[in-house]
């Protein structure tokens, strides 16, 4: 079995988590795939390494190795709706972004894809560390930052019309972090020449956002998912592009130095 994150502690008040960058599927599980989900084409492709830099500034990075087809750490463990009114994917996805299957026909009652089952052995030890990172820095600090960071395809008519802005800032519509960190990090990214951005748009933050924002405790959470067409080629083989990625990466950085300089 594969660990189910990598962890890079940090002492900084701000903790980065990349749920959705993981492309490990256990062994058994792939004979029950889709041709085309073997791929695992909606994976946060490089998210993680967009945030190399903060190790060196303290932060704790902390992102998945499967993917998301396994279990989805971004959706509530109970299956309430992210999105009332929306099309949504379940805590463990029967289908991708494009409407396709996960799994093949006629497997959906094997016993290996029990959703329970799933979601003790990969969602709750995930989140049992996340949330005890979380509370490390809290009792360091006595607040905590959580940035939670995505990205998606810039057009995916399942999910929004058009084609999604770059920089996407989500903050429960502000229920998740105080007023002005969600301010700070509004103005960082709106300032970012080349990039278009927007604060609780469609991606208002996912299920980690609205779970572990809890500003009235000192717990703190903000969702930035990001147009994978601002810093790489959208289609397969999805390999990374050091020059393309750079100017999102500095974008990222003034973005960490601002949640670090705040203060509650």
């Amino acid at each position: 079995m594969s660990a189910l994150y990598s962890l890079s502690l940090g002492d900084a008040p701000l903790l980065i988590n990349v749920p959705h960058v993981g492309t490990w599927v256990p062994a058994p599980l792939r004979p029950l795939m889709d041709t085309q989900a073997l791929g695992v084409p909606d994976t946060d492709w490089h998210v993680d390494r967009l945030y190399d830099f903060a190790r060196a500034h303290g932060v704790t990075l902390m992102a998945a190795t499967h993917s998301r087809y396994v279990i989805d750490l971004n959706r509530d463990p109970q299956g309430a709706t992210l999105y009332p009114g929306a099309s949504n994917t379940e805590l463990c996805p029967s289908s991708r972004f494009d409407g396709g299957p996960v799994w093949r026909d006629g497997v959906q009652h094997d016993p290996l894809l029990d959703s329970e089952a799933r979601r003790r052995e990969y969602f709750t030890p995930y989140h049992e560390r996340l949330n005890a990172e979380l509370q490390r820095l809290h009792a360091r600090h006595g607040y905590a930052i959580l940035l939670d960071g995505h990205s998606i395809v810039s057009r995916c008519a399942r999910f929004f019309d058009g084609r999604l802005p770059d920089l996407n800032l989500g903050t429960a519509d502000g229920a998740s972090c105080d007023p002005s960190l969600q301010t700070a990090a509004a103005q960082t990214l709106s300032a970012a020449s080349g990039f278009s951005s927007i604060v609780n748009g469609r991606f208002k933050g996912g299920w980690i956002t609205r779970h572990y924002g809890r500003p009235e405790q000192g717990y703190h959470a903000l969702q930035l998912e990001m147009a994978l067409s601002a810093y790489m080629n959208e289609a397969e083989p999805y390999n990374w592009e050091p020059q393309r990625a750079q100017a999102l990466t500095d974008v990222l950085q003034a973005l960490v130095q601002r949640l670090l300089a705040w203060r509650p």
